[in-house]
């Protein structure tokens, strides 16, 4: 097999879900076999940190999935009633300027790290009311019990979604997110059911398109009452861009965050001294996050379209190109973090998981800050923490990384 048959043979071998638990190996021999193409496919798979760097910084690489040479989604949503000519329009995931800059700045000012962090109070509200729930009970899932309701009550309540609603917007946000992973005609039994995966964009955009309603004749303090009031100020805001965009900030705005506070407390439970030292100076939390984000990043890679011929490396891309950056190959570059599969909060990190430039996760400091404070209080009020299985059980998706359950055992959670 020759090096670039290898390379094609480990990507496809990344949907397989044995590798979940640790597909950290498999990564390891991408970035050493450098950039390479998908056989004959205007697939170009990136590796190394310099390059997944110069790309993301590049002005003619794009987020407009239609100049790409395969045909792909423009999930978040999709309505089975309308022809293809009449969907609606992506999300601004996948738009450039100047449509993505009008839209992010419609949005934006909900997410600045001024406004995110008066968000701080509440969100250790509601982790100390998360822990309290289980402080009798000695043990808990720390995904589904501890992880998943932070982000998700702070999205609902900044979007203005009614929390009783979670569990549908979680079973829709699970399959959509499926439409961000790889895909290989190598390895169609990985590949998640289209099909549900239409419906829930259908039913999702259905969701919205009733609340939408809803807010219009009762506005509340939220964000969607707001894009509502610019959509009917002529703010350049139109009916399917609102809902598009209420999609991918329900979507984007948990979906990572459970998988970051996850991966962050697996990694301080596997290692005993690091939570002790976070117990003892919780101003590690920030340090903590960064090096998770590097470590074990909740999302894994990156596409991009070539908007115009390049290089990476020696390797042309062509127009059209589909460009994959595999962000959590990269995050273990030893060219760029010195023994980079040790996980240490003092290094000095330049990790890429929120992104570059224009596209810069809009999210982040929202994200870090949950984290932040999801891991402080974890080490401040749970006495003895303890892993019953090691590995835990893994998530199906490929891109967005994280695991589904993590049983804890602990001796106590302290009061707040």
């Amino acid at each position: 097999m020759t090096s670039a048959e290898q390379s094609i043979a480990d990507y496809v071998r990344l949907l397989d879900p044995a590798v979940r638990s640790n597909p950290y190996p498999l990564f390891a021999r991408l970035r050493e076999g450098g950039p390479f193409r998908i056989g004959t496919a205007p697939v170009v798979v990136v590796t190394s940190h310099a390059d997944c760097t110069a790309v993301l910084r590049d002005p003619r690489v794009s987020v407009d999935r239609s100049l790409a040479k395969l045909q792909l989604g423009s999930m978040p949503i999709y309505d089975a009633t309308k022809t293809t000519a009449e969907q609606a329009k992506p999300s601004f995931l996948f738009l450039d300027p100047p449509d993505h800059t009008r839209l992010r700045r419609l949005v934006s000012k909900a997410f600045t790290p001024r406004v995110v962090q008066q968000l701080a109070p509440r969100i250790t509200e509601i982790v100390d009311d998360i822990l309290d729930k289980h402080s009798a009970a000695g043990a808990f899932d720390a995904v589904t019990a501890f992880a998943y309701p932070l982000p998700v009550t702070v999205i609902c309540e900044l979007l203005g979604v009614p929390l009783e609603d979670e569990a549908r917007l979680s079973h829709w946000s699970a399959l959509l997110a499926r439409t961000l992973d790889p895909t290989s005609k190598q390895a169609t039994e990985f590949r998640a059911d289209p099909a549900e995966i239409q419906r829930a964009g259908t039913e999702l955009s259905s969701y919205f398109e009733q609340l939408t309603e809803r807010r219009r004749a009762t506005p509340g303090p939220d964000l969607l009452s707001e894009l509502l009031a610019a959509e009917d100020a002529g703010d350049m805001l139109s009916h399917d861009e609102l809902i598009s965009t209420c999609a991918l900030l329900l979507v984007a705005g948990h979906e990572t965050t459970v998988n970051l506070i996850a991966n962050a407390t697996l990694a301080l439970l596997r290692r005993p001294d690091e939570l002790a030292a976070l117990r003892a100076n919780p101003e590690r939390a920030q340090a903590v996050v960064e090096e998770t984000l590097r470590f074990d990043p909740p999302v894994q890679l990156i596409p991009r379209i070539a908007a115009d011929d390049l290089t990476v490396g020696d390797l042309a891309v062509e127009r059209g190109d589909l460009v994959v950056m595999l962000i959590a190959a990269a995050h273990r570059d030893p060219a760029a973090f010195p023994d980079p599969d040790r996980f240490d909060p003092a290094r000095d990190n330049r990790n890429l998981a929120f992104g570059l430039g224009a596209h810069f996760c809009l999210g982040a400091p929202l994200a870090r800050l949950e984290a932040r404070i999801a891991l402080t209080r974890f080490a401040q009020r749970v006495e003895m923490p303890r892993l019953t299985t090691d590995p835990p059980i893994y998530r199906e998706h490929v891109n967005l990384r994280g695991p589904a359950h993590m049983p804890v055992e602990f001796a106590a959670i302290l009061p707040p």
